[in-house]
């Protein structure tokens, strides 16, 4: 697992197994969001047998699906809300943790400026350059 901080709160990676919680937990995560639906990944890698070890480890999982094409506001919503409310760090994950990071970046826009927002992601090593426009229009709202 290799882990992005995208802020101080919030990082992301690519899928994730069920061996890999104790290293959420040893890193101070407190929640973990599923982005990946699971009709991308096997039986052993769906939210529920990823829920069961990070709920087993005492972390709250959150599964809030994103499926290429079909981001609603409710998506947006979601993670804003998980984030912001959390007990601790958050950890999201899909399948290569891109959507992840578009998810917390369009829920980001207006709340921290569109040129951080672009940085944190690429720091990350995620481009969202292309959402600049996108970004500064929720950012309006």
């Amino acid at each position: 697992m290799d882990i992005k901080t995208i802020t101080d709160t919030y990082a992301v990676s690519a899928q994730i197994e069920p061996n890999d919680v104790q290293a959420l937990v040893d890193a101070g995560f407190t929640t973990v969001i599923c982005n990946r639906p699971d009709s991308e990944v096997p039986p052993a890698l769906q939210a529920a047998e990823i829920k069961a070890a990070v709920e087993t480890a005492g972390l709250k999982f959150v599964i809030n699906p994103v499926v290429h094409g079909q981001l609603t506001q409710a998506i947006l919503d979601i993670q804003a809300r998980e984030i912001e409310t959390a007990t601790g760090k958050c950890f999201a994950y899909c399948a290569s943790g891109n959507r992840s990071t578009v998810v917390w970046a369009l829920g980001s826009a207006g709340k921290i400026s569109t040129s951080q927002i672009i940085a944190a992601g690429e720091a990350a090593g995620y481009q969202l350059e292309a959402m600049r426009n996108q970004l500064d229009l929720l950012a309006e709202k």
